[in-house]
């Protein structure tokens, strides 16, 4: 199943919203810029054939608006002055590592999808997206949010976005569209605990920690330790996510709030994974991608009907029956029933 591509970003838009009202310059162009992307990809080119090894191109746009811009890494070269494109290249090394290594993946769309990315975006663009693509990484505008691609975790949510695409295929909307952003911070925050080789008890399970810039009062965008405490800060209001079903938050803004329900399973899998222990990416990411992957989710599939393929899952991998009721406790206490 390859669903159509969604324009999907890493700070949610009314963050955005909320620094233009205020005046914040780079806001505004960023919200237009990602207004014109949603459109654009409608027409998108389908990505290019892929092959049988890690291969990663990274672009400069050159604070032009133009995509992919000019090449300025290819697989296997040396690294550069840049700091974002080696940024960009060992991200995307990272977020490949996890889906080969651990659950055998060849690349995003599992045919060995090229990986591209692009640095250096329009001016102060404060922002990171997948395109249905490609990568795109904005610089930030160095008051709110800093450079994009020098956080691991937010290449390998959006990465993660495009397994979605290409798997489960998740509408961008509700309870569906938030699913889709937690399977990303998921395997986001995987991509960063793989890469440090943390067990569950040692991450942070932030996503965006570092992203912020000095002054700004926050670590990061979301948590999934604690979701609705990752800042409160004049600028960006307070962390509007819920940990539990009874806070969820219905909203027509935000396709319908995906960015901020997203809380509730986020919380769920780290309830899970701390409850199980050792690596995350193991037994509890484990069942979370064959969830994803194993072709009965539906693409409208709200929160209940994910909970059911994660018991699902976790009863077909691991024979003992504690690991599926595990998975019945993590959603139980983020208010979700499996049935």
């Amino acid at each position: 199943m390859t669903a159509e591509p969604a324009l999907c970003a890493i700070v949610p838009p009314y963050v955005l919203d909320r620094l233009a009202e205020d005046g914040h310059e780079p806001a505004a162009r960023s919200l237009a810029l990602d207004a014109a992307h949603r459109t654009a990809r409608l027409t998108a080119a389908p990505p290019r054939p892929g092959s049988d090894r890690l291969d990663r191109v990274i672009g400069d746009a050159e604070h032009t608006e133009r995509l992919p811009g000019r090449t300025v890494r290819r697989e296997g070269e040396d690294p550069v002055d840049d700091e974002s494109v080696n940024h960009a290249y060992d991200g995307l090394g990272a977020t490949y590592a996890l889906f080969a290594d651990v659950y055998g993946r060849r690349s995003i769309d599992d045919e060995g999808l090229r990986l591209d990315a692009t640095v250096h975006y329009g001016v102060l663009y404060d922002n990171a997206f997948w395109d249905g693509r490609q990568m795109v990484f904005g610089d930030g505008d160095g008051e709110v949010f800093g450079d994009f691609a020098a956080c691991i975790d937010v290449i390998g949510h959006e990465l993660a976005h495009g397994v979605t695409q290409f798997t489960a295929g998740l509408e961008y909307r509700g309870q569906p569209g938030a699913l889709n952003e937690s399977v990303s911070d998921v395997f986001g925050s995987l991509v960063k605990q793989y890469a440090l080789r943390q067990d569950a008890a040692d991450a942070d399970w932030l996503i965006g920690a570092g992203l912020l810039a000095p002054g700004v009062q926050g670590v990061a965008l979301r948590s999934m330790k604690a979701p609705g405490t990752a800042y409160d800060d004049p600028r960006l209001g307070k962390d509007p996510q819920p940990a539990h079903l009874r806070d969820y938050v219905r909203t027509a803004r935000d396709n319908g709030g995906v960015h901020i329900n997203s809380g509730i399973p986020n919380h769920a899998f780290y309830l899970l994974a701390t409850a199980l222990g050792g690596p995350a990416w193991e037994r509890a990411g484990r069942i979370w991608y064959d969830a994803l992957t194993g072709r009965r989710l539906p693409s409208d599939a709200g929160f209940t009907a994910f909970a059911r393929a994660t018991v699902a899952a976790a009863g077909a991998r691991y024979p003992e029956p504690s690991v599926a009721d595990t998975v019945t406790a993590a959603w139980a206490q983020v208010g979700v029933s499996t049935g």
